[in-house]
């Protein structure tokens, strides 16, 4: 048999139920591809079950950086019934299927690994996981070892770890007939490379923000922000509060700011909507405020485990009245660590909210990354040591006041949420009552103009044709865009969503057609950028289904584009 000729990339999917082990299988070999020097994106995607249910686990494996979601299928693993049934739409003839005899029998297409006989000859059910991964370490044409420092490195566990290496090793032997069946050659390893997920780097730029207090209550996808700051909380000085629900979240993050933390709060759009009453208030007593807010699919309950950009709208008109806010959306893990420690710098210098938003499908999914760059010096703080007959509203450049705190200083730092003078005292006056509303708003040049992100251009500048997305469809554009290369178009990726900066309405005004890319059904964004800069739009490519646009579903968009 000939040898197969090597590929520089590998899509494998793994197919179940809640409960088999799948995201286990996918961290263990996202460790092995690590390993083995290569690059790798994990997208899991998931119901809302702890046990039943069908769930896949994607894979997308390179020799060069990989960063979209792929809708093509190489290998797949299915562990049951319903996962075939459901995953066939994407698998194409020349996918290998992968199946337990004992679930699919001698079902023409699918190869056997007997995953049941062998977990039970190896010590059960448990150990069924390492050998899908020995299994398909052999059709890579690899031997152990990858496989074998990714296992060292998650299970601690002696007698556990053993176990698993066996169970790795009798899934390779298993695999001896399709050897190389997908040839993929090693990398150089880098032991520096990290893997995460969105959640950890936006709780790791929020410690480089200098955060040092986190309240919040749980709630999918934005938990594991919480979780992850209260692993760091001890080394890092962190305190954390589970709240009782979101309001009280909220509102304990503007009390830590009053005395002078550095707080964040991290929820989904259900607890977001309960904080609109704290926002206004933020607004008012003119406090600064980080909120990270992991989107879903609403409304209600909606799609609690998957992904959508469906809640730019509330992040820009929640709570009632006018003030200032800063919305910052990310695409990516590493821009999602440098936005998170910019939006502590946006909140501090201009007093006001800032909204890191964010989605499912970038807070779960893991990928390859060089080491962060942590900041040289400790964030620097604006607050002021108080003196006597100190104004806590007093004017100020941009309509920022000089922020003291409780007990720093001799002055009194008074804030009300009702109207208020200098001294933070209510009043009704309505002379003081317009120069306050305009001073509140006077701060968002600030936010559109000084500690502005701007946006970025992808593809030739000389562009006829735009395509304007955000958050984490950018990646999977920016690949689509290269696959296809239709000519004079660019790509242009927004990083601050609100206020809109000066680079990006430039940007518009030099295309021909706009195109606007989100993952939702109304064009939230769209919408935006029509109100705030009458901007002619095109068109508007939309997906709302619960799932993150494919790189291949955009590329035909930009073939049917190409034939307009």
């Amino acid at each position: 048999m000939a040898t197969p000729p090597l590929s520089n990339e590998i899509n494998l999917v793994l197919g179940g139920e809640a409960g088999q082990g799948l995201q286990t299988i996918g961290l263990v070999l996202a460790r092995t591809f690590l390993s083995a020097g290569l690059h790798v994106i994990v997208v899991n995607e998931f119901m809302s079950r702890i046990r039943g249910g069908s769930n896949s686990v994607t894979l997308r494996v390179g020799t060069s950086p990989v960063r979209a979601f792929s809708d093509r299928v190489d290998l797949c693993v299915i562990l049951d019934h319903d996962a075939l049934a459901r995953l066939r739409g994407r698998c194409a003839g020349e996918t290998l299927l992968i199946g337990d005899p004992k679930i699919f029998g001698d079902a023409a297409g699918i190869t056997a690994l007997p995953l049941h006989e062998l977990s039970t000859r190896i010590g059960g059910s448990l150990y069924a996981g390492s050998i899908v991964c020995g299994f398909i370490v052999r059709l890579l044409g690899w031997k152990l070892v990858p496989l074998e420092t990714a296992l060292r490195r998650i299970f601690s566990e002696h007698d556990l770890l053993e176990k698993n290496l066996a169970a790795a090793l009798l899934g390779w032997d298993s695999g001896a007939e399709l050897n190389g069946h997908f040839p993929l050659p090693l990398g150089e390893t880098k032991p520096d490379r990290l893997l995460f997920d969105g959640s950890q780097a936006i709780a790791l730029g929020a410690l480089a923000g200098g955060c040092n207090f986190i309240a919040s209550y749980p709630m999918s996808p934005a938990t594991g922000v919480l979780m992850h700051l209260a692993k760091q909380a001890h080394d890092h000085g962190v305190i954390v509060e589970q709240a009782e629900d979101e309001i009280s979240a909220i509102n304990m993050g503007l009390g830590a700011w009053y005395a002078g933390a550095r707080a964040l709060v991290s929820t989904s759009g259900g607890g977001f909507d309960l904080m609109a009453e704290g926002l206004s208030l933020c607004g008012a007593i003119e406090s600064p405020l980080v909120i990270h807010l992991g989107q879903r699919p609403g409304p209600g309950t909606g799609l609690p485990t998957r992904t959508e950009q469906g809640d730019l709208e509330i992040a820009r008109y929640s709570g009632h009245g006018e003030f200032p806010r800063a919305i910052i959306a990310p695409s990516t893990p590493e821009e999602a660590f440098a936005c998170a420690a910019h939006a502590f710098t946006m909140a501090d210098a201009s007093q006001s909210p800032v909204i890191i938003l964010t989605d499912q499908y970038l807070l779960d999914t893991l990928c390859d990354l060089e080491p962060f760059i942590l900041p040289s010096t400790v964030p620097v703080s604006r607050i002021i040591t108080t003196s006597a007959g100190y104004q806590r509203y007093a004017p100020g450049p941009d309509g920022v006041s000089p922020r003291g705190i409780p007990g720093l200083g001799n002055g009194r730092v008074c804030v009300d949420s009702d109207e208020h003078d200098a001294k933070g005292r209510i009043t009704e006056d309505f002379e003081t009552r317009t120069s306050m509303v305009d001073k509140r708003l006077a701060k968002l040049r600030l936010l559109r103009e000084d500690f502005a992100l701007p946006p970025h251009l992808h593809g030739p500048t000389d562009y006829r044709k735009l395509i304007v997305g955000w958050g984490s469809t950018s990646p999977t554009v920016i690949e689509a865009l290269a696959l296809v290369r239709p000519e004079l178009t660019a790509y242009l990726h927004c990083v601050q969503l609100y206020p809109l900066s000066a680079a990006l309405i430039e940007f518009l005004s030099r295309a021909e057609r706009i195109i606007v890319i989100e993952n939702n059904a109304t064009g939230q964004f769209a919408r935006l950028l029509r109100a705030e800069t009458s901007c002619l739009i095109a068109d508007e490519w939309h997906k709302y289904n619960g799932l993150a646009f494919s790189v291949e579903e955009i590329a035909a968009l930009l073939r049917k584009e190409v034939k307009l």
